[in-house]
């Protein structure tokens, strides 16, 4: 007994100065990390994670759109070789759609068509065209506005010449060091921190902006900041007037916010939804910025978001990555664990898959794949 009493205070003792020791060190996000993911199971992010943390609401449209069944509705089945790659994969949605109607969809693992999943990366999607509707009503002048306008945080140095397109087109110079999977990253610190804006603000300038593509959340949590700054909105809500509403979502949405007292979107993430409410915002893309015949956003900026920036890397536009497969220029939505909204406009195409891994990215930065749900879509509709 008396040997248990020990080991429990000592314990006790341990835990405490563990914790002190991770205040201490500012690095207390760690605790968060702990409870909502590593003592779950789970080594990063995942699906329904948004459940353990603080969201805000974005509501579905008062005028929901569903989407229209194609002649050809579900008139096929998955490849074998999609089966396979959807079973070791864990993907929960795989839905084809051609000349805006929905010609096949499945849902896996338990989930179904109205079921949320954490979008990652494929946010940054949306941030970049919520820049482009702040830029059209006159809250930011033009994509070569400089962030410090915004952001005082960022008026010396090279961080002087950053602007706003910058941050859209991941070129901001900053010294943001995208590892998931390091506990101690800046990553892992925004994932989990209550003060996302004390976390970007403490960015410091690696190179000279604007100058080369270089792939970093951080540029658009900064971008997050400069238009909330420059609209006097919330993102959350910014969305749900600008895209989610007037495209017709069917199912209200959820943003991961950093903590209910700060209030800051994880822009670089977080929106949980669901496939076919996804799929909207690649149909508005491929459609050049118009929806049910009105323009929504610019079709220059459109067009811009979907080229390459740079020349020294074909992969990212403002918010969009990029490729070409099968002689067809693609863009499309990416997020952590493979999420995908694939536009292919050459074909009136968009392919959506959502789920739980996805291979690495090789040397063409795309993961094979990628290359796979396209493929399998293609072959599916061959044989119709």
């Amino acid at each position: 007994m008396k040997f248990l009493k020990k080991l429990l205070t000592f314990l006790v003792i341990f835990f405490a100065l563990v914790i002190a020791v991770l205040y201490i060190t500012d690095t207390d996000y760690l605790l968060k990390a702990v409870r909502t993911i590593y003592l779950k199971g789970h080594s990063t992010a995942y699906l329904e994670d948004y459940k353990q943390f603080d969201n805000r609401v974005i509501e579905a449209s008062n005028n929901p759109q569903p989407w229209p069944n194609h002649a050809e509705y579900n008139s096929a089945e998955e490849t074998q070789t999609l089966k396979e790659l959807n079973n070791a994969s864990g993907t929960i949605a795989y839905v084809i759609i051609k000349n805006d109607s929905i010609w096949f969809e499945n849902y896996y693992n338990g989930f179904d068509e109205d079921s949320k999943s954490n979008s990652f990366s494929m946010a940054k999607s949306y941030v970049s065209g919520l820049m482009q509707m702040a830029i059209q009503q006159g809250y930011i002048k033009s994509l070569d506005q400089p962030v410090c306008d915004f952001l005082p945080a960022f008026c010396e140095g090279k961080a002087s010449k950053m602007t706003v397109g910058d941050l859209s087109s991941m070129s901001s110079g900053t010294n943001w060091d995208e590892a998931y999977y390091s506990p101690l990253s800046i990553t892992t610190r925004a994932y989990f921190d209550d003060d996302l804006s004390k976390v970007i603000n403490g960015l410091k300038m690696a190179t000279e902006p604007g100058q080369s593509f270089k792939y970093a959340s951080g540029d658009t949590q900064m971008l997050a900041m400069v238009i909330e700054k420059a609209t006097g909105k919330k993102m959350y809500d910014y969305l749900e007037e600008s895209f989610w509403k007037p495209l017709g979502a069917e199912n209200e949405a959820f943003w991961q916010v950093d903590s209910e007292d700060h209030d800051l979107v994880k822009a670089y993430c977080c929106i949980a939804s669901n496939a076919k409410d996804f799929a909207r915002y690649g149909k508005l893309f491929k459609d050049h910025g118009k929806w049910n015949g009105k323009q929504v956003l610019d079709s220059s900026f459109v067009a811009k978001s979907v080229k390459p920036r740079f020349s020294s890397t074909d992969l990212y536009g403002y918010g969009w990555w990029l490729a070409n497969h099968r002689n067809k220029d693609i863009f499309y939505m990416r997020g952590h664990l493979g999420q995908l909204v694939i536009v292919i406009p050459d074909d009136d195409l968009i392919v959506v898959r959502l789920g739980h891994t996805i291979t690495k990215t090789e040397g063409d930065g795309h993961s094979p794949d990628f290359y796979t749900f396209i493929d399998e879509a293609y072959e599916m509709m061959g044989k119709k």
